[in-house]
């Protein structure tokens, strides 16, 4: 039993949804979860910028003793995943190779991703699954407003539900059923997503994926933690006023 508790970082609110996934899974490990809100958001930041900010949470976390490190973030596990795991010891587990991995197992052809601008144009997610998976077809779409909209606390304001109807377009029109959720913001506009499309659809949250990496790394390397007593402590590097019950909202 390894007690040391879990690190998580995003820039902002975002990874409370791969916390909550994570926590789901895994109700007796220890988290800690560090929102980047002093630089939020990541998606409009130069690969320079995102690299420096993610070894600055990284030392964070380290400081706190943790075991394991997960990128709760599109742009940071896209422009920084490789130098991180090259700098640091500790594991280290970002959120596309886990949900290319599912993908893969669903032997799905065709898939949607939306993401943040930075990481779309950085083509992690479109150049990872055609690594994997060499002929499927890949439908992009850059989503620059989710991000800041759902951190101000308005996801399901009109101005929300207005941007998914701009951004749902491309899928709509193919009627794409399956998109990946290539922000950890995303997962808050899922019913909004839904409603827009108006179809059945498969909308990937990379929480659900990254969940259950870690939790075959942590059994497989004797390092899970069975403690009932576990803990979750939220750091913010800049208090955000909406944060607080955005985070509660999606931990219920």
């Amino acid at each position: 039993m390894d007690k040391r508790p879990i690190g998580i970082f995003d820039s902002g609110v975002g990874g409370i949804t791969v916390l909550k996934e994570i926590k789901n899974k895994m109700p007796n490990e220890n988290i800690i979860y560090i929102g980047d809100t002093q630089n939020f958001p990541y998606g409009n930041k130069s690969k320079e910028e995102i690299i420096k900010f993610s070894i600055e949470n990284v030392n964070k976390l380290l400081k706190k003793d943790v075991k394991i490190i997960v990128i709760a973030c599109g742009t940071a596990t896209s422009q920084a995943l490789g130098v991180l795991k090259e700098k640091f010891d500790i594991p280290i587990i970002g959120i596309i190779e886990p949900t290319v991995k599912y993908i893969k197992s669903k032997n799905y052809q065709k898939v949607g991703v939306i993401a943040t601008e930075g990481t779309i144009k950085n083509g992690a997610w479109e150049r990872k699954l055609k690594e994997k998976i060499p002929n499927i077809q890949v439908i992009n779409k850059a989503c620059p407003m989710l991000a800041t909209i759902a951190e101000e606390g308005k996801a399901k304001s009109k101005e929300g539900k207005k941007v998914i109807k701009e951004y749902m377009k491309p899928f709509k029109s193919e009627k794409i059923d399956k998109i990946i959720l290539g922000c950890t913001h995303f997962p808050i506009y899922e019913q909004i997503i839904r409603d827009e499309l108006g179809y059945e659809v498969e909308l990937i949250n990379t929480g659900n994926t990254i969940s259950n990496e870690l939790q075959t790394y942590l059994i497989e390397n004797s390092i899970e933690n069975n403690d009932k007593n576990a803990t979750i402590n939220i750091y913010l590097t800049k208090k955000e006023e909406q944060f607080e019950n955005i985070a509660q909202n999606i931990l219920k």
